[in-house]
């Protein structure tokens, strides 16, 4: 309060000094109302912010005294003026002075402002109280007598005031009208470009304490002319005062409204970007936003730009937020570590953001200046400033804080791709920055396709890779082991790429597990080299997709071709598929005829008394005895009998089958369900073989009997003729039958068994990985199914060929029953004869007797005979209908299915249309 009182002291000394010299014309009441009215405006302006645009330096405004005093002429007064000041600068302590360069540049100001009044004339009386109004210094006040005169003078009020205040002119006034633009201008201490168009004269008149006579100000300056009397002069007022109350009414509002100063909004809104609370500007969990207090008073425009500024803060927090969140989980398996890997980009971003807030902190030290004059106002920062620093870091946070929303619940593959689709952006300064962004998030991800195309090692902790790996072996190992997680997959990779990359990871592991190589690292160095990169970390990043597609294209060609020239050299895959077709689906024409020749006898008992070792005895005495002795060892020894499991009533031929053992790793091709289905086709063809037997062995039997036939000559007619009846018809029926099988059986092995294996040895050879060699297998075992009648489409025609086969086997029965019986009647007759003529030589006999069986053997044998065949006749008509029901509905359904290849089945056999003719199709 006492330093307060002595500086209004001597402001009131100061400002009656200077006016003590024009009261002479003046009465004692006139004087002192003019003093007071000067004091009120001193005292109004320097409690205001405006302050000089110089630098505050009281070395450099020292020497600019001392240079004025020259140029003056004045050597003596600047030599000791510079004796002065060096005694003045060189004080220190209590007593002194600490504002130094404001003394001087008060001294220099006033000492101007005398020089001008002195030496000029009546007619620049008002430039000259502009100007030190201007330079600084106190403004002349009008006499009241002569102010209606020179009214005109300030018709522009607002553009007057305005001046005084901020120490610039305007010859624009009208933009003062606006009051956002006045607000502004207050504010920012700066002036906008319109108001500062005259800025260069009014700057020339600052510093030299002179107006500006271009001032659209004076455009009364004639009518001063006339009006100045050499006394002091008073700005008139319109009769209702109201500009000046809208004058003042405006001064009071921007002081209300400016109760925080800009300097100290900046430093809040540099702390809120930090996610720091500020003094004014805290965050507000309510709104979730950084924001000034309703209780704080500033400005609309002020308000508003500050939430836009801390728009940067509260994106920083988010994104901290979740650094801070991710970090503190890992290693978590939900984070991982490509999550970690993007932690780490959005930290290094951060810390580039960091260092501009450092700059920017610095210069939110300095003082913000009204107007702007040397280059050093560029140091200093206001919100205006701080939006455009802001602009570029709140398009990278904005970006960042997007893509921690997106990648919340992601990880892995799935959260690069994410990231990968924002880069996908016209700007550049976005598409740059995503790039470095992503070149960082993927660097784990590249790593873990580089390992697995290279190595075969899945480095996959966190289960973050587009290949997913399951425990097994053998056959699991390939077909189950590995597979791709579509969720995981990035969008920078295509479906195809990526199955390339998890069929070369497969490829090594296969070799190196299964198959036990170890050529396979050759391979991969070859195709490093080739590609262009090396087997180091770091090798590929973001963007070389180019290089990545290189690099596993010639990985999988060098280590695909390497596992097929394993399997087929080392492990002679084509070798097995050759065997099974032999064995299994009986293409070793002499092993299977001489195999069923020896087993059948043991097959046709009950199958629960049957010895599998037995068979495997037989088995091995039909290898011997046929073609497939010469066969390798390895193959054979493969070969074992096996025997499925029977119901009560099974008999031999219902459970007899052959099985091939595959070991590691022909049973990844080989598989048990591979097995289960090459089972099915051999029970099938095991069971039409059987059937082609049975029609030979009933030949057999038949063939005989023609040569015996001229014993009938001697039966009676009745017994002759039935006879011949029954036997010609079981010839036909026969014929039929045989008819039927042969063309069955030349279908199944020429135009299915071997077609098949034609096309199969041609994609075999054309195979380059081991998925096609597996596609091809199954394409050759489908299209065996399918052709035999054994597919899911083929389950009636199946059902009924089968039914056929029993009906066949029956025959075969029968025809045995009616030759055993002719035979054994042959055999009665031949007895009969002999006892008939022992009968005649001993005619005593006792069993020569009337009566007894020799008497009457001959009528009851031929009564016998009769009687039998009747019944064989009876059973073949019923067979013989049957198949032909049977074989009629058969044939009906072939041209209805779908498989072309069963209408060539269909023109086999009926190929001279009887069957068409006989039974047309509806």
């Amino acid at each position: 309060m006492e330093d307060d009182q002595r500086v209004s002291d001597l402001v009131k000394e100061l400002v009656h000094r200077l006016l003590s010299s024009r009261s002479d014309s003046q009465t004692p009441t006139s004087s002192h109302h003019h003093q007071q009215q000067a004091l009120k405006y001193a005292i109004r302006i320097l409690s205001s912010r405006m302050t000089p645009s110089i630098s505050s330096d009281s070395t450099a405004m020292a020497e600019s005294i001392k240079r004025h005093l020259a140029t003056q002429g004045k050597s003596s007064d600047a030599l000791t003026f510079a004796d002065l000041y060096s005694k003045f600068d060189s004080k220190t302590g209590p007593g002194s002075v600490n504002n130094k360069w404001s003394v001087l540049y008060m001294l220099k100001v006033i000492s101007e402002d005398r020089s001008n009044r002195k030496v000029r004339s009546d007619s620049r009386v008002l430039t000259g109280l502009f100007a030190s109004a201007v330079s600084g210094g106190l403004p002349a006040l009008f006499d009241a007598d002569r102010a209606d005169d020179n009214s005109r003078v300030f018709g522009e009020r607002e553009t007057a005031g305005k001046s005084w205040r901020d120490g610039v002119g305007n010859d624009n006034s009208r933009v003062l009208h606006d009051p956002e633009v006045v607000g502004k201008s207050w504010s920012d201490g700066v002036g906008n470009d319109r108001v500062l168009r005259g800025r260069g004269a009014l700057e020339k008149g600052w510093g030299d304490g002179v107006g500006n006579d271009n001032s659209r100000v004076f455009r009364g300056r004639g009518m001063l002319e006339k009006g100045w009397n050499g006394g002091v002069l008073m700005v008139s007022k319109d009769p209702e005062n109201i500009r000046d109350r809208a004058y003042m009414e405006f001064t009071s509002l921007i002081k209300e409204e400016n109760e925080v100063t800009e300097e100290v909004l900046v430093r809040d809104v540099l702390y809120a970007c930090q996610g720091i609370d500020g003094k004014f500007v805290k965050f507000d969990e309510k709104v979730d936003a950084y924001a000034l207090p309703d209780g704080v008073r500033v400005p609309r425009a002020t308000r508003i730009m500050v939430r836009k500024l801390c728009e940067l803060g509260w994106l920083f927090r988010k994104v901290k937020g979740y650094i801070s969140e991710s970090m503190d989980r890992f290693p978590a398996e939900d984070v991982g570590t490509v999550g970690q890997a993007f932690c780490a980009a959005l930290q290094d971003e951060l810390s580039e953001y960091y260092k501009l807030l450092a700059v920017l902190e610095v210069q939110s030290m300095n003082p913000i200046p009204l107007v702007s004059e040397t280059a050093t106002s560029g140091n200093y920062l206001s919100l205006r400033r701080l939006s455009v620093w802001f602009a570029e870091p709140m398009v990278k946070m904005r970006l960042m804080a997007l893509l921690v929303d997106t990648c919340k619940v992601l990880k892995g593959g799935a959260m690069a791709g994410a990231i990968h689709m924002h880069a996908q952006h016209g700007d550049p300064l976005v598409h740059e920055f995503m790039k470095r962004l992503l070149h960082r998030v993927t660097s784990p991800l590249f790593e873990m396709v580089r390992s697995w195309v290279l190595e075969g090692e899945l480095e996959d902790i966190f289960a973050e890779f587009f290949v997913l790996g399951q425990p097994g072996k053998g056959e699991c190992l390939w077909r189950e082991g590995y597979s791709l997680h579509d969720g995981m997959l990035p969008s920078f990779i295509s479906q195809s790429l990526a199955q390339r990359i998890l069929r070369t990871g497969k490829s090594i592991n296969f070799l190196r597990v299964c198959c036990e190589d170890r050529g396979w690292a050759d391979a991969a160095t070859e195709a490093a080299a080739a590609a262009g990169t090396t087997t180091t970390r770091g090798a590929l990043g973001y963007g070389e997709t180019n290089a990545l597609e290189s690099l596993v294209t010639e990985a999988a060609k060098r280590i695909d071709k390497h596992l097929m020239d394993v399997m087929h050299k080392q492990y002679k895959f084509k070798e097995h598929c050759l065997a099974i077709k032999r064995y299994l689906l009986l293409g070793q024409g002499d092993f299977v005829q001489y195999l069923m020749d020896i087993v059948g006898p043991e097959l046709s008992e009950p199958a629960n008394t049957i010895s599998s070792f037995k068979l495997a005895g037989l088995l091995e005495s039909a290898i011997r005895s046929s073609n497939a002795q010469y066969d390798d060892r390895d193959i054979l020894d493969r070969l074992r009998v096996k025997m499925m499991a029977h119901n009560t009533g099974d008999r031999g031929w219902d459970v007899f089958s052959l099985d091939y053992e595959a070991t590691v790793p022909l049973n990844t091709v080989f598989t048990e369900s591979v097995m289960g289905r090459y089972l099915r086709i051999f029970n099938f063809l095991w069971k039409l073989r059987r059937v082609e037997h049975a029609l030979i062995g009933a030949w057999k039997t038949m063939k005989p009997n023609s040569v015996t036939s001229h014993f009938f000559n001697k039966l009676q007619n009745a017994v002759r003729l039935q006879l011949l009846m029954t036997s010609r018809k079981c010839q036909v029926l026969w014929d039929d039958m045989n008819h039927f099988v042969t063309n069955l059986q030349y279908y199944i092995m020429f135009e299915v068994l071997e077609v098949s294996w034609s096309k199969f040895l041609n994609e075999m050879e054309v195979a380059k990985d081991l998925d096609d060699l597996l596609a091809a297998h199954e394409i050759y075992l489908h299209s065996i199914i399918e052709k035999s009648l054994l597919g899911e489409r083929s389950q009636t025609l199946y059902k009924t060929l089968f039914v056929l086969f029993d009906l066949i086997l029956r025959f075969r029965s029968h025809a045995d029953r009616l030759y055993e019986g002719i035979h054994e009647f042959q055999a009665k007759t031949t007895e009969s004869s002999r006892d008939k003529s022992k009968s005649r030589s001993h005619p005593n006999d006792k069993t020569s007797k009337p009566g007894s069986w020799v008497s009457e053997g001959r009528k009851a044998l031929t009564q016998r005979a009769i009687e039998f065949l009747r019944n064989i006749e009876q059973d073949l008509d019923g067979i013989g209908k049957e198949y032909s029901s049977l074989l009629e509905g058969f044939i009906s359904q072939l041209p209805v299915q779908k498989h072309i290849d069963l209408k060539f089945l269909l023109f086999r056999l009926d190929f001279t249309e009887f069957y068409s003719r006989m039974h047309p199709l509806k």
